[in-house]
């Protein structure tokens, strides 16, 4: 279900038009769409994986017509998304081939490759820069020249020729028999972009719902799950962050090899894979520890997302639904920025009708209420 809103007086509304076109520009400062694209790449990021529309210009024309609304950018690029015609699928991609830029787990100090920190706000001081306040052009274009110097120079003598992929740290606890093997499903996934959920959902259903989520609401749901609905803490097997290539298949050789396909570019994501403590019932009523996971992925850097989407995989596939955090309709249903700030923004939409409805049964409530109270 979609909410907008509804019609009203047509002179009204194009003032109230008027009026948010005057109160984005009444400063006399044009926000350029590049300048968002530069330097609200969080924000980009978050509106990416919730419009499920991979395009850091569109988003940042989003944000910028909906004046930094996050809710109302996805709502905007959704709308847009939902034109574009389908011209062709990509072949699968394995996360494998990603070109990492950050790599991190929470769970082992050295894994193969090393840890590689990237850039993250993790490691920093939570405290205001307020040299950004007077921060122009030309300064940053002097602290990029010395910055590509120094790479530059580091390149050289260290002879780096790493290409950037690196093994999955998972696979090694697999090796040792600790987690279990995911077996290999090519069943073509539902896609919720053009068919409505249903119950049960699919695993593809689940996944693609959680990563469209709002990011706040999936994170403070994850946060329950650990605070108070049954998940023992669980700990960041590997986190990364990186480009995947995407191909596509020959138009006129569909069923060619890999070897044929087209290189179409490639997508910036965050890849989380957590481990959960288990227990899991042996013969006899032994009862044995066990290591499971849950699974994450999103557009751009996204990591705390990422990590509460992982989280959710986990609790879903419990299912118990009297734990709310376990029910995919209360989590699937409840996630979805378009849906939520939809309904609830209706609520300012005229309800004159149903309301007058309503009053006329609570003074009808009331006089019948006198009227017994005065016979007896």
């Amino acid at each position: 279900m979609g909410y907008v809103a509804v019609k009203g007086g047509t002179r009204a509304i194009e003032e109230s038009l008027r009026r948010i076109q005057y109160e984005r520009l009444r400063q006399g400062v044009v926000l350029d769409v590049e300048a968002v694209s530069a330097g609200m790449r969080g924000l980009v990021d978050q509106v990416m994986s919730e419009s499920s529309l991979y395009s850091e210009q569109l988003a940042s024309l989003a944000i910028k017509q909906a004046e930094g609304n996050p809710e109302e950018a996805v709502f905007l690029l959704r709308a847009y998304r939902s034109t574009l015609p389908r011209k062709h699928y990509s072949r699968t991609v394995h996360s494998e081939d990603m070109r990492v830029e950050r790599r991190i787990s929470a769970s082992f100090k050295d894994i193969p490759g090393g840890q590689v920190l990237g850039s993250s706000t993790d490691y920093s001081h939570r405290l205001l820069d307020f040299d950004l306040m007077d921060e122009t052009n030309a300064s940053a274009s002097a602290w990029l020249e010395a910055y590509n110097a120094l790479e530059g120079a580091e390149l050289e003598e260290n002879g780096d020729t790493h290409d950037g992929r690196f093994p999955k740290v998972l696979d090694y606890l697999r090796k040792e028999g600790l987690i279990a093997d995911c077996p290999l499903d090519n069943t073509e996934p539902d896609d919720v972009t053009r068919t409505s959920l249903t119950f049960p959902a699919s695993r593809s259903e689940k996944l693609q719902v959680l990563t469209r989520g709002q990011t706040g609401a999936v994170t403070s749901l994850a946060y329950a799950v650990i605070r108070g609905y049954g998940m023992v803490h669980p700990t960041v097997g590997e986190l990364r962050v990186g480009n995947l290539p995407i191909y596509i298949n020959s138009p006129l050789t569909p069923d060619a090899d890999e070897e044929d396909a087209y290189f179409i570019g490639d997508v910036k994501v965050t890849e989380v894979e957590m481990l959960v403590p288990a227990t899991v019932e042996k013969e006899n009523g032994r009862k044995e520890l066990s290591l499971e996971f849950g699974y994450g992925l999103c557009y751009g850097q996204n990591e705390t997302k990422a990590i509460a989407m992982s989280i959710l995989d986990k609790s879903l596939e419990k299912g118990d639904k009297l734990i709310p955090t376990q029910n995919e309709e209360f989590v699937l249903f409840h996630i979805d920025s378009v849906e939520s700030t939809g309904f609830i923004s209706h609520l300012k939409m005229p309800h004159y009708v149903t309301f007058q409805a309503k009053l006329n049964d609570v003074r009808k409530t009331r006089k019948g209420s006198a009227e017994k109270g005065q016979e007896v």
